[in-house]
């Protein structure tokens, strides 16, 4: 009996995992290939989401998809590790063991064969050697990070709520690094949870009077990706919900206390989070000789395989993938992981047919930012007329389509349609915001 072509996937972000669903659908499903999916967390959240999860506007609960049941159901498997090495020559992935929450190891050191592998491992923050970041503030890479996240806020709030001592100046002050689509949406989901909180008992903390917020960028202006007229009106938005919009501050060192800039201005601040860049994992830049940028990017040709090795595959946050007028690479946004894993699903047919590749193309739809309640503003990219300025109701409706996009790849109408009726239901019995 032939074996059957094994294809790995290591990563179930947004394009890993509708890359392994894709596989399975169409090649798993008919014995064509064998499809396997690892990724180090038992379930997948669309990342960009997390800043809704972090500020307890959404219950992760409600959009967390479990790999194993998608696995079931699309024809492919799916193994719980992390990848720390490979061996090229032997076609081997090698995965780190997992254990428990008390250490106890619960699966060892395990190895998986390959003839075609995919390399989907997204980014993590970027704190650029800079003192005082790791150990002070916190990062929206994983569900985890946000959940925790969440749980720091909610605890710090109720201890200053329950207490009989005044509230003293700064000591609820929340402070966001990085001035892009991250930074932007989650200042404003927190200036929305904190003015609801009193309404569920919290009624000691006056948002306006207790709590500051800082939203520190090193460029000169917020949102670089959108529009400058765009970019602006966030910014005005935002200082008109009361956030202090510091533009033009290049971080350069974290206390305990409070974020100090280059310029010498010292913001206080107890929460302190980090959205100010990301980088590819660190271990991608020790993988037997496979090329790779100064922010650990693996470097890709246009058909994504890798420069060094053909039967190896890059995509995603992780791969520097040159734009077609090789002016750069291809940004790291959920519509190119989107896009990629579309294509890498027939070019990996292809490639077990013998087919020549073919070379992968990105197209920019625009960009698209939402305050929550507040605002949605953002810019479409039109073949004939350019950029088109949307906002409001169309921008969010927009907006929540790209979520969509990502469970029909995922789930097809029928499960979309219905999960997100039950969700709506939910939403009608739940608090709108999540209060543990």
């Amino acid at each position: 009996m032939t074996q059957r072509h094994r294809i790995v996937v290591v990563g179930g972000g947004a394009g890993g995992l509708e890359l392994a669903t894709h596989l399975g659908n169409q090649l798993g499903r008919r014995g064509k290939a064998e499809i396997t999916l690892i990724d180090a967390s038992w379930t997948h959240t669309w990342k960009p989401l997390l800043h809704e999860v972090a500020a307890g506007t959404l219950d992760v609960g409600e959009h967390q998809l479990e790999y194993l049941a998608q696995a079931r159901n699309h024809h492919f498997r799916f193994r719980l590790g992390a990848m720390e090495a490979i061996d090229r020559e032997r076609r081997l992935v090698y995965v780190a063991p997992n254990y428990d929450e008390e250490g106890v190891e619960f699966t060892p050191r395990r190895s998986f064969p390959y003839d075609t592998l995919v390399i989907a491992v997204g980014s993590i923050s970027n704190d650029f050697g800079i003192k005082g970041v790791s150990e002070h503030c916190l990062s929206l890479d994983t569900t985890h990070d946000a959940h925790r996240f969440q749980q720091h806020l909610l605890r710090r709030l109720l201890h200053v709520h329950a207490r009989e001592t005044p509230i003293a100046p700064g000591e609820l002050n929340i402070a966001v690094v990085g001035g892009g689509a991250t930074g932007v949406e989650l200042v404003a989901q927190l200036h929305l949870v904190t003015r609801e909180l009193s309404a569920y008992g919290l009624d000691r903390i006056d948002p306006d009077a207790h709590i500051d917020f800082d939203l520190i960028e090193a460029g000169e202006r917020l949102l670089p990706a959108l529009p400058p007229r765009l970019s602006a009106a966030i910014a005005e938005r935002l200082r008109g919900m009361g956030v202090q919009v510091h533009t033009g501050e290049r971080v350069v060192e974290v206390t305990e206390d409070a974020i100090h800039t280059a310029s010498g201005r010292i913001i206080p601040a107890v929460i302190k989070v980090w959205a100010a860049g990301i980088k590819a994992p660190d271990f991608l830049t020790d993988l037997q000789g496979l090329e790779t940028t100064s922010s650990n990017q693996l470097l890709v040709r246009r058909t994504l395989e890798t420069t060094v090795d053909d039967n190896i595959f890059a995509m995603g946050d992780c791969a520097a993938c040159p734009l077609d007028d090789e002016s750069g690479f291809i940004p790291p946004r959920a519509q190119a992981a989107h896009q990629q894993a579309t294509f890498l699903a027939k070019q990996l047919r292809r490639r077990l047919k013998d087919e020549p590749m073919r070379e992968f193309r990105y197209r920019d739809y625009g960009s698209l930012v939402t305050l929550g309640k507040y605002s949605t503003v953002g810019s479409l990219m039109g073949n004939i007329t350019g950029s088109v300025m949307i906002s409001g109701f169309i921008a969010r409706m927009v907006y929540l389509s790209l979520h969509q996009m990502h469970q029909l790849a995922l789930h097809g109408w029928t499960r979309t349609i219905i999960t997100n009726f039950a969700n709506l239901l939910r939403r009608g019995i739940h608090p709108q915001i999540k209060l543990h």
